[in-house]
């Protein structure tokens, strides 16, 4: 089992830069992928950016070049570094984590409640 608690959400004008954290409870968590989704007002939820155990990375298209997904397997913490923000950016971001690669980037079966991110033009 494992709980996630996202954190660092918050209002920040286009152009600027902005940190997620999210704190994994759960003795397996330097096994686990971990991933990062976000929740735009009235759209989907969609794929951001995932890490495997070893540290491998995954981005969407749409982030690529401008969020670095890292992991502190230490202090049990993933983190979404987003720099280049955009108002397109604007979302609900969540947690997630599973045991593979592949449903960590489609269906995770572990997430976090969400923290708002909101960027301003």
């Amino acid at each position: 089992q494992v709980q996630l608690v996202e954190s660092g959400g918050e209002l920040v004008q286009a152009g600027g830069s902005l940190r997620l954290s999210c704190a994994a409870s759960g003795r397996s968590f330097s096994t686990y992928p971990m991933g990062w989704f976000r929740q735009a007002p009235g759209k989907e939820r969609e794929f951001v950016a995932a890490i495997s155990w070893s540290g491998t990375t995954y981005y969407a298209d749409s982030v690529k070049g401008r969020f670095l997904i890292s992991r502190d397997n230490a202090k049990n913490t993933v983190y979404l570094q987003m720099s280049s923000l955009k108002p397109e950016d604007t979302a609900v971001y969540y947690c997630a984590a599973d045991r593979t690669i592949a449903r960590v980037t489609t269906a995770p079966d572990y997430w976090g409640q969400g923290t708002q991110v909101t960027v301003s033009s």
